[in-house]
């Protein structure tokens, strides 16, 4: 079974008015004191990213799903009480829904990122969630990138977290989408098929003199024996993130098997992928998107179900069907976070009222009786009963 693990981001909130606080140094500060102690846990881990109003944390490789979503409201958890202790809170939240003039982190990596990118960099104060698949080799992950390509703007439309911008409706479901595809790397790409290719590319692009690591949607670790996958907002509920976690492992295992079998990728062009993540950052799952498979217009449900029929066998060997058949349902039943983000807004047309509802679910402090820790692990771990693609389109 292929291990996987996950990198969340956080914005740093106020919890009196839902504004951001650049307190990620002193989070982390708090956070390397613990790690001096004596024998101290590898995992949760902390990180810093471009702007100090955001945190990473990342957890280990599992091997189940059960383990994973354990780890994710772990470190969450662990995050929380950091940033309670300066003050703060953390909210899994994709963009900020209320005005911010971020900070960057001052290091010789980000000053010159500042630098070189201008307001791109200063501006750039989102919040992804990236999935981490191991893969056996070079050739075998270049394969997978090759055959997820299309699949890739469902889990745009899936994870959609970002709908206010500094202060305004952004219309669009992830807007973080947008925002991040000002990096000049970022976005689909075309089939490489090898891996001399992809490292062809990525020199060539170094050798440009604008990035060293590129930003692909999806793309090879350059420290772990993985492929990342980096398209998705970061979830605001738990059960979402967990969702979205199995639904990559069984795109790359899928994937992986077909190259294995001698199929061929989909040779569909980048730019077709790139008006199909436009529709998924647009819309979410609330309008029509591209068919994966037949690259046309398709209601959301179809589009659903196609890529649950697709990784089905996948999901059946990692016991993981029935916890995909059911979020998947529930999420084209009650929407994303950025469907529950505009309901919030609605209810008294406060922004702050928005941040602190979402700092809720991302604790998992609300009411719904389905949002509680012991639900996500419950449903994880239910055995599978090949349930069939007929359950998605009631």
């Amino acid at each position: 079974m292929r291990t996987l693990g996950v990198e969340e981001e956080f914005l740093i909130v106020d919890p009196r008015n839902g504004g951001l606080l650049p307190l990620a140094g002193e989070v982390l500060g708090l956070h390397d004191l613990g790690r001096g102690a004596e024998n101290p846990p590898r995992y949760p881990m902390l990180a810093a990213e471009l702007q100090q109003e955001q945190l990473e944390v990342i957890t280990g490789p599992h091997s189940s799903l059960s383990g994973l979503a354990a780890e994710i409201r772990a470190g969450r958890s662990y995050a929380e009480s950091l940033a309670r202790s300066v003050g703060a809170r953390i909210s899994a939240l994709g963009t900020s829904p209320l005005p911010v003039a971020p900070r960057h982190t001052r290091n010789d990596r980000y000053d010159a990122l500042v630098e070189k990118f201008a307001l791109t960099a200063r501006e750039q104060l989102t919040c992804g969630y990236h999935v981490h698949v191991y893969v056996g080799s070079d050739e075998e992950g270049v394969a997978v990138l090759d055959r997820i390509r299309s699949w890739l703007p469902l889990l745009i439309a899936l994870s959609s977290n970002s709908p206010f911008w500094n202060g305004t409706d952004s219309g669009y479901a992830s807007f973080r989408t947008q925002a991040w595809n000002r990096w000049s790397t970022a976005g689909p790409t075309d089939v490489f098929g090898s891996a001399d290719a992809y490292y062809s590319l990525v020199e060539r692009l170094a050798d440009t003199g604008v990035v060293t690591s590129p930003d692909f949607d999806a793309r090879l670790s350059a420290r772990h024996p993985t492929v990342e996958i980096r398209v998705s907002d970061v979830c605001l509920d738990v059960r979402d993130a967990a969702l979205i976690a199995a639904l990559v492992r069984a795109l790359v295992e899928t994937a992986a098997r077909e190259w294995e079998a001698g199929k061929p990728p989909d040779m569909v062009p980048a730019a077709i992928l790139r008006q199909a993540a436009w529709r998924a950052s647009r819309f979410g799952i609330e309008g029509s998107l591209l068919h994966p498979v037949a690259h046309k217009l398709d209601t959301a449900r179809n589009v659903v179900t196609a890529i649950y029929d697709h990784v089905r066998d996948a999901l059946d060997e990692t016991g993981d069907a029935t916890y995909v058949m059911e979020g998947l349902q529930r999420i084209l039943t009650q929407g994303t976070g950025a469907t529950r983000q505009r309901r919030s807004y609605e209810r008294n047309g406060s922004l702050a009222d928005v941040v602190t509802h979402a700092t809720g679910v991302t604790h998992e402090e609300t009411s719904n009786p389905h949002s509680g820790a012991e639900r996500v692990l419950r449903s994880v771990v239910i055995p599978s009963r090949r349930p069939g693609v007929a359950a998605l389109s009631r």
